[in-house]
């Protein structure tokens, strides 16, 4: 989904959050931490989530983003 000249995973406009999964090579990416603030600046917040935690726990990636959505709500 294009977002402030990105392509994010996932996106809810609404409640103006950003969900990204990604692989080993986003760690400690400089290039990420940009992204991240660009996305910010524009009014989303963004969760990231490792492939390994989407793979081996959904429910509680899906947890985390119901949460997410929940707190959202009431701002």
């Amino acid at each position: 989904m294009p977002i402030a000249d990105y392509i994010v995973d996932f996106a809810c406009h609404e409640k103006r959050l950003v969900v990204e999964v990604d692989g080993g090579q986003h760690a400690d990416n400089a290039k990420d931490v940009e992204r991240d603030r660009r996305l910010a600046a524009a009014g989303y917040r963004v969760l990231r989530f490792w492939n390994n935690d989407v793979l081996g726990n959904p429910n509680g990636v899906l947890e985390a983003i119901v949460t997410e959505l929940s707190s959202s709500s009431t701002k």
